[in-house]
Formats: C-alpha cells, structure tokens, sequence
C-alpha cells in the first residue's frame, strides 16, 4: 500500500531526495501558478503552506488551485515518482546534496528571521557557505554597474570599515559597486553575503567567479533559484526584494536614475528599512539617483559613522575601528615628490582634462603623464571620461 510523502509511515529510503524535510517546500516553489496571491488564499484555510500537500482534492479545487497545481499535489500524495513536478523536486535536491548547497525552507531555524517578515518571502533558499551568518545584523551595499573609480573606491571602503565594525555586507554580486562592496568586505577580513539572480552554481557575471568562490569560502551566497538556473532579466528585480529584506537598511553608493539600485531603495522603504545614499557630482550621471533618494528623504551619508548613527545606539557594542582620513582632509603626500603633489592638488573629484592639468601646473605632456601614472599606481588618481579624477 503506498502513503503520503508529507506525513506518516514512508515507503521511500532515507537518501531518497523526496524524503528530504525540504522536499515539501520545494515542491511548493514549483507548483505552477502557485505565487503569493494564490499562497495569500491558501493560507486564510491553513496553518502552514505545506499544510495544502494533504488536503484533498475537493478541497483543492474549492480552493483555486490550476490543474497543473492540483495534480502535482496528487501526486506527492501518491508518491508517484515518475510525474514530471515529483522528478523535477528529486533532481532538484539531488544536485544541491552532489553540490554541497543547503536548502533553508520556512520551518529551518537558520532561515533569516528578517526575511520573514518581508512582502512575498522565497518558500526556500539555496545556499552555499554559511547559512548561520544570515542571522546576523546586515547592511546592503547596492549601486551602479557602470560605477566611477571614486564609486568603487567609496564601496570597498564603506564595507571594509562596516565589516570592522561588525555588520554584516550584503549585496548582489554584480558587476561595479556591488562586486567592490563584497571584495572590500573580504579584504578587511569580514564575510559577506551575496544574493544572486541565478542558480547558486550558475554564478553571474563570470567576471565574478573567482570573487564568488571567496564569498564561499568566507561567507555565503544566496538564491531563491534552485541548481541549473541560469541568470534572466526578470530575477534580479525578485533579488533585490531579498537584499533588502535581509538588511536593516541599505546604502546606495552610485545610481542612475533608472538604475536597478533605486528599485532596492523603494523596496527597503516598503519594508520599513533605512535607505541610505552617498552623494557625488552634480554633473555625474551615476549621482542623479543618490541625489533623487537625498531628496525623497534618505540619509545624506558621508561616513560610516553617519549609517551606524541612523540605525541605532547598539551599535556602540560593536567592536570599532578608527576610520581613515576624510577626504576633505587629504590624505598623506609626504611621500610624493613636488611635481606629483602639484597635479594631484590640481585634481578634484569629477574629471580633469589632460590639457587643462598641464594648464595648471605649467608641466609638458611626458612630465604630466608620468605624474599622473605615478599617482594612479598609489591609488590616488584615476582615468575616466573626460580626463582624471582623485580618489582620495
């Protein structure tokens, strides 16, 4: 006599991937028409979502349910191994057992307790690393893919000193802002969490797979899209939903005014987080939207200091380090001959032109040139549209 694979005495082996506890949930996840209005109707009946996998089929049906839903229920309820929604659940936690990836479902108690709490909630998390580093107190660092060096510059050391003082970076892996959060992050020698738009052993972009694998090794990295799933347009809008749902609040570095990054900041809002943002140059593109944010209300951020103020005194029980200099004060150029230290004061922060630095320092190109590499190789100048910029 066969039984039910969501309750009592089971047929199946104890390695059986349909006997796994995320099983139910991740068939759940992949019930066809089964999103969050129609999980909003079920649970008005029942306790807990995976209540509905024992529910008959009258009931079912009174419920809504498509026909696709229906007879996939029926089928878990069967046990029926060869219905095309049971094998697809099968290969599914098959592939995260023979690639190390953990299943954080509703019930898990290392599912984010954040996350809960959010407007539709992924059912299921695929992760690799460590899930227990989702429980702590995060900040999402979020901003252009097109990001300037200044920007960059702004994000590595933003999340290197949020590491230092015990929050926890999270981001989106992409290209620009957010890979420098992550790598600033781990150079300063603290995790960091990175929710993705694909399958978790997809990884995008590939520029990022070396960066993806120190994620791994010192943090984790999160999908609600199972093994195989490649990168589409449509997930990374439901990701963010996910950034900003983990995090207490998020920092916007750089941003269009179209960019992916004010969908973020919306997003926090409506989940009741802090949005923060740094502002840049009035005639940089990649500040509109910083400023946009600056003027519906968020958090003008200039320092570190400024974020961990917003979100609360308990921070001053965080382990603190002491920031570097200000911009505004300079950094350190004793160490720079005259002829550098005249082209770098002759820098600001939105581009110089090459003819208007030999302008103003009276230097012939091939001296410039040269102070200018020397300059780059510290890290105090950068190339961009228009000529160079300083960083510091």
């Amino acid at each position: 006599m066969k039984t039910s694979l969501s309750g009592g005495e089971s047929p199946l082996l104890a390695d059986d991937p349909l006997a796994d506890p995320a099983a139910p949930w991740v068939l759940l996840t992949r019930l066809p028409g089964f999103g969050i209005r129609r999980r909003q109707s079920v649970l008005q009946v029942v306790h807990s979502l995976s209540d509905v996998l024992s529910l008959s089929s009258a009931t079912l049906h009174a419920m809504g349910l498509n026909a696709e839903a229906l007879t996939g229920i029926l089928a878990w309820q069967r046990g029926d191994r060869g219905h095309p929604l049971m094998m697809d659940v099968a290969a599914i936690v098959r592939d995260c057992r023979a690639g190390n990836i953990t299943i954080l479902t509703w019930p898990d108690h290392n599912y984010p307790e954040a996350l809960r709490h959010i407007h539709n909630p992924p059912l299921a998390l695929y992760c690799l690393g460590d899930t227990a580093l989702l429980q702590r107190d995060q900040i999402g660092i979020v901003g252009s893919r097109h990001a300037t060096p200044a920007g960059l510059d702004h994000a590595r050391r933003f999340a290197a000193t949020l590491g230092e003082r015990g929050l926890l970076v999270t981001s989106g892996l992409a290209l620009g802002i957010d890979g420098a959060a992550h790598a600033g992050a781990l150079d300063a020698g603290a995790p960091t969490v990175a929710v993705i738009g694909s399958g978790p052993d997809r990884l995008y972009p590939r520029q990022h797979q070396k960066l993806g694998r120190r994620i791994v090794e010192r943090g984790v990295i999160v999908s609600e899209y199972p093994p195989g799933t490649p990168a589409r347009a449509g997930h990374f809008p439901q990701r963010n939903r996910i950034i900003s749902g983990l995090s207490r609040g998020i920092l916007v570095v750089e941003a269009g005014l179209k960019s992916g990054s004010l969908i973020s900041a919306r997003l926090a809002l409506e989940q009741g987080r802090e949005v923060f943002a740094i502002p840049g140059s009035v005639h940089s593109p990649v500040a509109r939207g910083c400023h946009h944010l600056i003027k519906q209300g968020a958090r003008l951020v200039e320092t570190v200091d400024d974020v961990l103020e917003e979100l609360g005194t308990w921070w001053s029980l965080q382990p603190t380090v002491t920031e570097k200099p200000e911009a505004a004060e300079g950094p350190d150029l004793s160490a720079l001959a005259k002829r550098e230290i005249a082209v770098f004061r002759a820098l600001g922060y939105d581009p110089v032109s090459t003819d208007a630095l030999a302008s103003a320092t009276g230097l012939s190109a091939d001296q410039l040139m040269q102070s200018l590499l020397l300059l780059e190789l510290q890290g105090l100048v950068a190339s961009a549209p228009g000529g160079y910029l300083r960083l510091a």
